[in-house]
């Protein structure tokens, strides 16, 4: 299968690192004209370098705090119209339900759902004027399978599927397609951390790995975290016109982790 993004201009917020940043490394390869988020002007321009020594693509940067809507609004000002948008940006933090104050539950909500509607808000509309365009939100697993530990991230995450399939229904017909993409746990900076967290930090983090997924993520099929790349495959393949077919779904990248047939 050839995918070929030479033309596209594609938009990857929280894309500084982890996920997001082997999704924009990888829509990068197939020809896209890539930007880079993230909340700092030194993390982008650093993985804006990295991406153009890797690739020698088309690689510019932007930054701003999507915690809010002033950080949605310089975005927008400085990118004004993409033909990708890739709503990766997201943030998790382990407490239980009694424990988490107001504050936390706003807080999770702006990064990881407020910020996704308001770009698709934007940029979607532009996208059905030119009669192609893919939106895509990262969602999780956690989606499907609220964490105990960290029940309001999977209650973004479950309106994250809610927000995609109404937007992709809005757009029904227009060449544009909206989807979610449901990684499993991944191994990123913030789950190292998390892990190391729950398990301890006397042990090797492959020895961690292990025992956190046994422990935690025990119906996982590929015993393991999944890799960044795996999950930028899925986002790469649906950015593309291969996948032109596939619009309101929810594709899991999990690992088989959710025991389940249908997602």
């Amino acid at each position: 299968m050839q995918i070929d993004l030479g033309g596209r201009t594609a938009l990857v917020t929280g894309s500084t690192s982890g996920i997001g940043y082997a999704a924009a490394e990888s829509l990068a390869r197939a020809g896209a004209t890539v930007l880079v988020h993230g909340r700092g002007d030194e993390r982008v321009s650093g993985a804006v370098r990295r991406i153009r020594e890797a690739t020698g693509a088309d690689v510019g940067g932007v930054a701003a705090d999507l915690g809010n809507a002033e950080g949605a609004a310089r975005i927008i000002a400085d990118v004004p119209d993409v033909d990708i948008l890739v709503n990766n940006a997201g943030i998790f933090s382990g407490m239980g339900f009694f424990d988490i104050p107001d504050e936390e539950w706003q807080r999770i909500f702006e990064v990881n759902l407020l910020s996704a509607i308001r770009l698709a808000r934007h940029y979607t509309p532009r996208m059905v004027d030119r009669g192609w365009g893919r939106v895509l939100f990262v969602s999780s697993d956690s989606a499907l399978q609220i964490p105990t530990e960290m029940v309001h991230y999977g209650v973004t995450k479950t309106a994250q599927l809610s927000v995609s399939r109404g937007l992709a229904q809005t757009v029904a017909g227009t060449g544009v397609t909206v989807n979610c993409v449901l990684p499993g746990p991944t191994l990123t900076e913030g789950v190292r951390e998390f892990i190391q967290d729950q398990v301890g930090r006397d042990m090797p983090f492959e020895a961690a790995e292990r025992v956190f997924i046994a422990e935690h993520r025990p119906t996982s099929l590929i015993r393991r975290l999944l890799r960044p790349a795996e999950v930028a495959n899925m986002i790469t393949y649906l950015a593309s016109e291969n996948a032109a077919g596939t619009t309101g779904g929810a594709l899991r990248v999990d690992g088989g982790l959710v025991s389940t047939i249908i997602p």
